[in-house]
């Protein structure tokens, strides 16, 4: 009596174009079923439209958010990374023409004539810079060889969660 065993065919291994054509193919299918179940869903509603419409640009620029920081030096770190995150970052001159600043230039400003403050506030950014770049010397010569403004604006917020940390 002899016995005969099933072998099943190994399945066919896809590359990634195919696994992608897969999906794809599969998303159109979801993406049209929605389609209906949305059209079914507001038919009953009067003057439903059946692709909603959405607003190209913002009716209104968001309001400024208040300082999370109640201490004078942690306030002013974060109004000095505001004001680059809205002026604009400069990195080889105190500001340009557009009306980018600089790190020490948005500190400047926002410490409004209260040297003191300004002054303890570069000192809190360089810390903040040195725990990360630990070569850097002057925050001009650090702010240079960034290429852009992100790790400026990161170093404003560990320099002022540090301050508020401290009770600054």
């Amino acid at each position: 009596m002899s016995t005969a065993t099933a072998v099943r065919p190994a399945p066919p291994v896809l590359d990634l174009d195919a696994r992608l054509a897969l999906v794809d193919a599969a998303m159109s299918v979801r993406l049209a079923e929605a389609s209906v179940a949305f059209e079914v869903n507001t038919a009953h509603l009067p003057g439903a439209d059946p692709i909603p419409h959405i607003a190209e640009t913002l009716a209104h620029a968001p309001a400024a958010a208040p300082s999370p920081y109640q201490t004078p030096l942690a306030d002013l770190l974060y109004r000095a990374r505001l004001r680059i995150e809205t002026d604009g970052w400069c990195r080889d001159a105190a500001y340009d023409e557009s009306g980018a600043v600089c790190p020490i230039r948005a500190i400047r400003l926002e410490a409004r004539g209260d040297r003191d403050l300004a002054h303890d506030a570069c000192v809190a950014l360089l810390d903040a810079i040195q725990e990360r770049f630990a070569h850097a010397e002057t925050i001009p010569s650090w702010n240079t060889q960034q290429t852009a403004a992100g790790p400026v604006l990161a170093a404003f917020d560990r320099a002022a969660r540090r301050a508020h940390t401290r009770n600054q």
